[in-house]
């Protein structure tokens, strides 16, 4: 991923959504999410001390992603931030992003309207933007893959099932049609007969697929 990023650095805007949501599941499977979740706003991550946080936002034109890295995001010129919003379209959520700017809490803005992404044009002086930092997933199968086996505590014998199985997730989550069987075969891929750890819960697992829209019709059967 370069630095600062470039638009080219995301995966397609529905496959970002779909590796979200799978972070905020397999939290939720936990039964204590924490420091992802889904709420009306999209997937949020809030990363353990505050040293970065993102949310990603699914809109019926698209796809936002914002958010932060506390170390890396060196988008300040002459003390003041960068105005991540000039020129943004109208469908994005407005409301939400300016009160985020007004704390300035952002060090990166992306939108993808049509399967391309967008954001401002960078001055010369900003070095990074802390994408790369916060959210190296985003354009890296093998980075989601670790996060998302480190998240759900995949023992190591237990990674290249995970791994098949999250693909497969994803692959429906991408076309809408997850159900109970897709979810619980995830769950069970992350090993949860192991003794040293809770069984992961496939009801508030399911909850979260059915809230980010990425169920078929009848998903729980």
């Amino acid at each position: 991923m370069h630095r600062p990023s470039r638009p080219e650095d995301l995966d397609h805007g529905d496959r970002v959504w779909a590796r979200a949501v799978a972070f905020a599941l397999l939290e939720a499977a936990h039964g204590n999410p924490e420091g992802y979740w889904l709420d009306e706003h999209g997937v949020w991550c809030d990363a353990t001390g505050g040293s970065y946080w993102w949310r990603v936002t699914r809109c019926e034109e698209g796809v936002v992603f914002c958010g932060q890295d506390s170390d890396g995001s060196e988008t300040h010129v002459d003390g003041r931030q960068i105005d991540f919003l000039a020129g943004a379209p109208q469908w994005l959520p407005w409301e939400t992003l300016r009160e985020d700017a007004e704390g300035n809490l952002f060090g990166f803005v992306y939108w993808s309207q049509g399967g391309a992404w967008q954001r401002i044009p960078y001055p010369e002086s900003v070095q990074d933007d802390g994408l790369a930092m916060a959210a190296g997933w985003l354009g890296s199968e093998e980075e989601f893959v670790d996060e998302a086996a480190a998240l759900a505590a995949v023992q190591p014998a237990d990674e290249a099932a995970f791994a098949d199985a999250l693909a497969r997730f994803v692959r429906h989550a991408e076309a809408s049609t997850v159900d109970a069987a897709v979810v619980a075969d995830l769950l069970a891929a992350a090993g949860p007969e192991h003794a040293d750890r809770r069984p992961l819960l496939l009801k508030p697992a399911l909850d979260v697929a059915e809230r980010a829209g990425i169920t078929r019709p009848g998903g729980r059967g």
